[in-house]
């Protein structure tokens, strides 16, 4: 069983917008979905671009900037090719005005 740890606070990830953040040690991408947030790792699985920062977000899919691939933020699924396989999820919860990530 993981660790609840502070990834960002709630204010500072607007509804619709994504991040890359470290948290653990662990480099993970946070959205804000519709005021829900979603933590999966950072890298895609095709070609290792960064999700949270050339990513884009579109709902909870999120859109690798470098070759197009696509993952639902609610569970890491791929989505879309050319990505092989599936990135971590993790679950997160707010408190105190910061969302913490279960690593």
């Amino acid at each position: 069983m993981g660790t609840f740890t502070k990834a960002i606070a709630v204010n500072d990830l607007a509804v619709g917008m994504k991040k890359t953040v470290m948290v653990a040690g662990k480099k993970l991408a946070i959205a804000n979905v519709d005021g829900t947030f979603f933590a999966i790792d950072d890298t895609c699985s095709h070609e290792e671009c960064s999700l949270g920062t050339e990513g884009f977000l579109d709902g909870n899919v999120i859109i690798c900037g470098c070759h197009g691939s696509q993952f639902d933020m609610t569970n890491g699924k791929v989505m879309s090719l050319p990505a092989p396989t599936d990135v971590g999820s993790y679950e997160t919860k707010v408190e105190n005005g910061d969302v913490l990530v279960n690593i």
